[in-house]
């Protein structure tokens, strides 16, 4: 089960990463282009949607890893069991978010679909393949939330307050 958790949030990683770099690359293409006269057709618009891919699949990754924006004033004066109920309710209200968030971009890129939608930019592209990234890396960030809720409900300490933890002893 480690293992395959562990694939999990490092394909979400490699998926990230993979979009950053042909990002970069699709911009440092059409600068080279525009230097010897040439314009790449709708590169802006694919880069923006690389953009958008690279930070949907990354959020799995970084939930889990602590490198997310956490406020912790408050959590920093709580400890024992009122830390761990503060935490339970704010896994809980991301859970609810994560869900919300997962099951609308995937419908929203569903009926895209179904309506055979297309970009409104100079390259017509199906829309759901535009939406796709964003709707997997919705439902990854379910998975993670998931994956940290359960872990708070058996006891454990999860994925991204062990990280943290670990970062903190280390300061």
């Amino acid at each position: 089960m480690l293992t395959l958790k562990k694939y999990f949030y490092t394909s979400s990683l490699v998926l990230s990463g993979t979009c950053l770099v042909v990002m970069t690359l699709l911009i440092l293409a059409q600068i080279t282009a525009r230097f010897f006269g040439v314009i790449i057709p709708s590169s802006e618009d694919f880069a923006g949607w690389l953009l958008s891919a690279t930070i949907f699949f990354g959020l799995a990754y970084t939930f889990n890893s602590g490198n997310h924006i956490r406020v912790t004033i408050l959590l920093s004066r709580l400890s024992g069991p009122s830390r761990r109920l503060v935490e339970f309710f704010n896994l809980s209200a991301g859970l609810l978010i994560s869900g919300y968030l997962a099951y609308y971009t995937a419908y929203t890129a569903y009926e895209s679909y179904i309506y055979n939608d297309v970009t409104d930019t100079y390259l017509a592209v199906p829309l759901w393949l535009v939406q796709l990234p964003m709707a997997l890396g919705s439902v990854f960030f379910f998975i993670a939330i998931t994956d940290s809720f359960l872990a708070a409900l058996q006891g454990k300490t999860p994925g991204f307050i062990a990280h943290e933890e670990a970062l903190g002893s280390t300061e």
